[in-house]
């Protein structure tokens, strides 16, 4: 008997021992699709334990495992689940996921009605856990077009002037990009986006462009180049852009940022909160122990969630967005007031000072007519607090409301329609979306008469100024991020040549519009004048180059590839001044333009233009 108990004791005290003594082993890999770009956010799981990690912004994950080699479980929205055994520490495992055929499948949304609910269908999501929050690159179905509520302002398209009657053109610069991302969704869902939804400055300003860096203290840098108009040979085509200066993300100012996120009913789908969640913590690997983040949520009223926390404390950080649930009506005012307090509390001198709105936009408790949260966001924002607005979603999406907001904020807007989106946004362009680095940025054109007989700004049609605007300093206009870039295109008509565009006009009784002789012995075709503030400045400075009316030998990519963009964007809104313009034109000058595109955005672009003309062009050619 005693020799049972002795034997017992001896096995029991040799587990405890193995067990105390052995060290945690790191097994390592990469998690890609099938063309080979990493997949964010795949939940990564040890077969029959609770033992899992995620894949971070580049696919990479690594997970510590009590034993040394493992069989580990892949999954991820949209895709087959994959298990991969012997997994052993030291290797460095790449694992391709296939892409599901999972059907669509009925998900019953607590606070619509049970007719909607029908409607109301997503993908399967195909063994992902809804704790991880994973959304994939797949779109998701939203109610169908009947329930469609989606708002957008109307877009009156800036029309030829002549240059001797009105020879000044003013507007602020735009570096929003949500125009872009939202047409793509409505064209990877098979549909044509509404006229109003394709803003071509933000189509334009969505790509980088091969500008050289600022020298000297001025912000940014202005470039210009001419050449011939692809869509009407007998046009030119004028390019000006902005550079901005990019600080490195050590340089930047400590940060105080609030998220002001959505929980309401109507942020339920997938590609809604969960893609916020998401998009959320890519944003929080960002963060340097001297960022501070406060988390403030709304539905039926508005609370704060997380108080000012520091950004070394990320876990803490994380757990607050995997908590967030949602359910309720949407009193969007409440929640601005309380997330601007948050970050007057904390706010930081000589520093980063923002709130950022995660939301559908669809508020409907409180104040939620545009006029009102428009005076609230200009009130708010002379604390010295700027604004960054991030949409979520389909079928109710208030793309209008979300442009005033950030417009009156201080801000700047995006649409974020799947997690890639949230890496460019949040990651790869995280100075630029957050960091101002010049204010009440305005451009103003002065055209030479006497060498452009008419002009038309390509976009900005919700950008416009008045003449008088450009020197007043109390008129708000938009901001410029490290490292952003603007792009502005004008079309112009040259002196001689006949247009279509222009009426003849009755001779004016009272005066007479005469072009200084000395117009006439310059090549210059215009002069440019910008004017800007520093972030935390009231008065503006000034910078002035004059264009030179020479076409360049060739085209750069710059110039070839904005383009390409801008003549997308006419075919999408069917605009009278497309001229000879097709899909098959501008995709080919748009291919012909690619240059480094390390991210594939341009590359899209493309399959983007073919597969919109592939549906549109038969069509046209039938009728």
């Amino acid at each position: 008997m005693k020799t049972a108990i002795f034997n017992l004791l001896a096995i029991w005290i040799f587990a405890m021992a193995s067990t105390g003594n052995s060290e945690p082993h790191t097994l390592k890999g990469k998690v890609m699709d099938e063309a080979g770009q990493p997949l964010i956010g795949v939940s990564i799981q040890v077969k029959g334990s609770k033992e899992g990690a995620v894949t971070d912004v580049n696919g990479e994950f690594s997970l510590q495992t009590r034993k040394r080699c493992e069989t580990l479980v892949f999954s991820y929205t949209g895709y087959e689940i994959q298990e991969v055994k012997k997994i052993c520490e030291g290797d460095f495992v790449k694992v391709t996921m296939v892409q599901s055929n999972a059907q669509l499948s009925e998900v019953v949304i607590t606070g619509y009605s049970k007719k909607l609910q029908k409607e109301m269908r997503q993908y399967d999501m195909a063994g992902a856990p809804a704790t991880q929050g994973i959304i994939s690159n797949r779109m998701y179905t939203e109610p169908i077009d009947n329930f469609n509520t989606e708002d957008y302002d109307h877009i009156n398209e800036n029309r030829f002037f002549k240059a001797k009657e009105t020879p000044l053109s003013t507007f602020s610069i735009d570096v929003d990009a949500a125009s872009y991302s939202n047409l793509r969704r409505f064209i990877q869902n098979g549909q044509m986006p509404p006229a109003d939804a394709v803003r071509i400055e933000e189509m334009v300003n969505y790509f980088d462009y091969e500008y050289p860096q600022p020298k000297g203290e001025q912000p940014f840098e202005v470039v210009t180049e001419l050449q011939k108009c692809p869509w009407n040979d007998q046009h030119n085509l004028l390019l000006i852009g902005l550079q901005g200066k990019k600080i490195p993300v050590d340089n930047l100012p400590p940060s105080n940022l609030v998220f002001l996120i959505d929980v309401s009913g109507s942020m339920q789908a997938m590609n809604k909160l969960p893609l916020v969640k998401s998009s959320m913590k890519l944003l929080v690997d960002q963060l340097r122990p001297q960022d501070r983040v406060a988390m403030v949520v709304y539905a039926g009223a508005a609370g704060l969630v997380l108080p000012s926390t520091s950004g070394k404390d990320k876990q803490k950080i994380r757990e607050a967005i995997d908590n967030l649930e949602a359910g309720g009506s949407t009193a969007g005012a409440a929640g601005i007031k309380l997330a601007y307090q948050v970050a007057r509390e904390n706010f930081a001198k000589q520093g980063n000072n923002r709130v950022i709105v995660a939301t559908d936009g669809d508020f409907n408790v409180g104040t939620s007519s545009d006029g009102e949260l428009v005076q609230l966001i200009e009130k708010e924002r002379e604390s010295g607090v700027f604004l960054t607005v991030l949409g979520y979603g389909m079928s109710n999406y208030k793309d209008n409301k979300m442009q005033k907001l950030a417009d009156s904020g201080n801000g700047n807007h995006y649409y974020i329609d799947n997690i890639s989106e949230g890496k460019k946004v949040l990651v790869n362009e995280f100075g630029g979306t957050l960091f101002t680095i010049a204010k009440d940025v305005k451009i103003q054109i002065e055209f030479n008469p006497a060498q452009v007989q008419g002009y038309r700004l390509i976009g900005y049609e919700n950008r416009l100024l008045n003449k008088e605007d450009f020197n007043d300093d109390k008129k708000d206009a938009g901001e410029l991020g490290s490292g952003h870039r603007v792009t502005a295109l004008y079309e112009i008509i040259p002196v001689g040549v006949e247009s279509p565009f222009f009426s003849s006009v009755d001779d004016l009784k009272y005066q007479k519009t005469e072009v200084v002789k000395s117009a006439g012995k310059t090549s210059e075709i215009a002069t440019v004048k910008l004017r800007y503030k520093a972030p935390d400045g009231d008065k503006s400075k000034l910078i002035e180059k004059a264009i030179e009316g020479e076409t360049s030998s060739k085209a750069s990519e710059n110039l070839r590839f904005a383009a390409a963009v801008a003549e997308f964007g006419m075919l999408l809104r069917n605009s009278e001044f497309k001229g000879n313009s097709t899909y098959a034109s501008a995709a080919k000058l748009a291919k012909n333009a690619l240059g480094k595109d390390e991210n594939g955005y341009r590359a899209e672009l493309v399959r983007m233009i073919e597969s919109t003309g592939a549906l549109q062009e038969p069509q046209t050619a039938d009728k």
